[in-house]
C-alpha cells in the first residue's frame, strides 16, 4: 500500500513539474500569423469558397485507401499465434493482391499524371 502511495506521489510530482516547466520555460514570440485562427496557409480574409485542386482529392483518396489497407492488415502478425493461420494469411494475401493491382492500375492510367 505504501509503495502505491509513494509511486502515485512521485508520478504526480513529476507531472506537475513538467506542466509548470512547459508553462514557464518557453519564450513566446507572438505575431499576427501565429495568432490567426487559420494555420492551413489560406488567407482568412478571402472567400472560403475557393476550389481545391483535383490533385489534392486524388492524393487524399489514395492515402485513405492505403491507410485502410494497413488498418485491415494490422491483425496479420497475430495470425502466427493461431492454430491454423493459413486461412487468414491467404485472405490477407488476396486482399493485398487486389489492392496492389489497384495501385498498378492507378499508376499506369492518367489520373496520377501531375504534368499539365
Amino acid at each position: 500500500m505504501t509503495t502505491t502511495i509513494f509511486l502515485f506521489s512521485i508520478t504526480s510530482a513529476v507531472a506537475i513539474i513538467f506542466a509548470l516547466a512547459a508553462h514557464i520555460l518557453p519564450t513566446r514570440n507572438n505575431d499576427g500569423e501565429k495568432n490567426s485562427p487559420y494555420e492551413c496557409g489560406f488567407d482568412p480574409l478571402n472567400s472560403a469558397r475557393l476550389p481545391f485542386s483535383f490533385r489534392f482529392f486524388l492524393v487524399a483518396i489514395l492515402f485513405l485507401l492505403f491507410d485502410l489497407e494497413i488498418a485491415l492488415l494490422f491483425p496479420l502478425p497475430a495470425a502466427s499465434f493461431l492454430t491454423h493461420p493459413t486461412t487468414l494469411i491467404l485472405i490477407s494475401l488476396a486482399f493485398m493482391a487486389i489492392l496492389d493491382a489497384g495501385l498498378v492500375f492507378e499508376w499506369i492510367n492518367p489520373p496520377l499524371e501531375w504534368a499539365e
